[in-house]
């Protein structure tokens, strides 16, 4: 009863009724994986994804897929490396595109990788943008505040730009549109067991913790 009473005096008031506008899908950026793609629907724009998971999980594999196909698009990405552990040799063998991106090295400071990734976002003109905080210890990805990842996703709103945020654990609760759980699902060898052995591949097994609806899927991650 009072929810109609308020509608009519919101429609009196501006003279008309009122009409409900579905908010439209966004637009989806690629993983580069048909097996993520087709579970994960692709990353959206002018919006938060986290990719989580423990170390060999297949986080770098992914993100690379993900560079490499952003530049394939040509997409100018910056790549905000909190920890050094960004490898520019690795990531051009797995296709990414170096003429198009912006390394920003943070020496260990995951603060200083939250306001390059504020500038960077607010700035404009990036097709992606990632912030590695992979290898930043859990407990101190936590210490960022919700305040800072509330800004980060008003930056990035209204804009064409993929933010990704690449951590062990999901720190962005709400804030997060898509976050995306790996975990290592099976280990690939060549040689002879207790001998001689060369790493193949990955396999890796990854899970859609947001939006709820649960949805797997798993790609090879393979040794270069």
């Amino acid at each position: 009863m009072a929810s109609a009473a308020l509608r009519k005096q919101l429609e009196d008031t501006i003279g008309g009724p009122l009409a409900l506008t579905p908010r439209p899908d966004p637009e989806l950026l690629s993983t580069g994986i048909g097996e993520v793609d087709t579970q994960a629907g692709g990353l959206p724009r002018g919006a938060l994804t986290e990719i989580c998971g423990p170390e060999s999980s297949g986080r770098t594999s992914l993100l690379f897929s993900i560079l490499a196909r952003a530049g394939e698009a040509g997409e100018i990405c910056a790549y905000i490396d909190t920890d050094g552990t960004f490898d520019p040799a690795s990531a051009s063998a797995a296709g990414a595109v170096l003429d198009g991106l912006l390394w920003v090295r943070c020496s260990g400071n995951a603060e200083t990788a939250l306001k390059a990734a504020d500038l960077i976002v607010q700035g404009g003109g990036f097709g992606l943008v990632v912030m590695d905080l992979g290898d930043t210890a859990p407990r101190t990805a936590a210490r960022i505040s919700m305040t800072s990842w509330f800004r980060l996703r008003r930056a990035v709103e209204h804009t064409r730009t993929v933010l990704v945020a690449v951590e062990r654990e999901p720190h962005a609760k709400t804030c997060a549109s898509l976050v995306l759980e790996l975990r290592r699902a099976r280990v690939g060898w060549s040689g002879t067991p207790g001998c001689s052995q060369l790493l193949r591949g990955l396999r890796v097994g990854v899970a859609r913790r947001k939006p709820v609806l649960a949805v797997q899927a798993s790609f090879t991650a393979r040794a270069v």
